[in-house]
């Protein structure tokens, strides 16, 4: 009897080792997850919490190995696993900062860059809006349980004691990531052509006026400009978000499958 209760004590530490490798990724690079203004105690406490209520449903049916070489290629396995689903969702937020990063450069924010607070690195004013706008976002539609959820789906496409098809894994990624710059321009495009518009009147009002000092005048415009457009494109925006939240999940499953 206390062999078998010995037996299933060690499969089910080993089962939580394993969630947890799947798990840790996601508070690195997932978007609200890795975010720096969550403390990395408060991180490693919601990372084991999480790997704790996910342990009884991944261990169902599953014997994990107790040895320590194939546990620990069970765990670099889990951790590929768990990185491809959240970089799928980190490329959502790439898209939108990139977005605001060709708005900046376009009007002129660029000139005053910021640190973000989501991530600690430098941005300008439109980059951290549009981060801090499609974190926002994110909350509001419930992004973090669609993450948990699809991150326990994850647990029937690829089971603990599998690992995935590194093929269609790639590939999938290298497909999420194509789709940035693509992304990132269908955001930023209202703003690009109302600031082409502009330029393209100042131009026309410097050749009909050639007294008015176009650039001491065109730099505020642009500035109100760009301010009007992103404000009125903002639920666009919004709606974006939801699909693309929706669409990297699946895309992020759809890539994992057992090899």
């Amino acid at each position: 009897m206390s062999k078998l209760l010995g037996g299933l004590a060690a499969n089910e530490l080993a089962g939580f080792i394993l969630v947890l490798a799947r798990v840790t990724p996601l508070f690195f690079v997932a978007p609200l997850f890795s975010s720096s203004l969550i403390p990395p105690r408060v991180r490693g406490v919601v990372a084991v919490g999480i790997a704790i209520g996910l342990t009884p449903v991944a261990l169902r049916g599953q014997h994990v190995p107790s040895q320590a070489l194939p546990l620990a290629e069970l765990v670099i396995e889990g951790m590929l696993v768990g990185f491809a689903f959240a970089f799928a969702l980190a490329v959502l937020m790439a898209a939108l900062e990139s977005a605001g990063a060709i708005v900046d450069v376009v009007s002129g924010f660029s000139y005053g860059a910021l640190i973000n607070p989501l991530n600690g690195e430098q941005a300008a004013v439109m980059s951290r809006f549009y981060s801090l706008f499609g974190t926002l976002i994110f909350l509001v539609i419930g992004g973090d349980a669609w993450t948990l959820r699809g991150l326990g789906r994850t647990f029937d496409l690829v089971p603990l004691t599998d690992g995935p098809k590194l093929g269609s894994l790639v590939g999938g990624a290298e497909h999420v990531f194509s789709t940035v710059f693509t992304a990132a321009i269908e955001i930023a495009a209202p703003v690009l052509v109302a600031l082409l518009v502009t330029d393209v009147a100042f131009g026309v009002v410097s050749r009909v006026v050639p007294q008015l000092n176009v650039f001491a005048v065109g730099f505020p415009t642009k500035v109100a400009v760009a301010l009007l457009v992103v404000a009125a494109s903002l639920p666009f925006v919004a709606n974006f978000v939801s699909d693309q939240l929706s669409s990297s999940v699946g895309a992020a499953l759809g890539a994992l499958r057992v090899g």
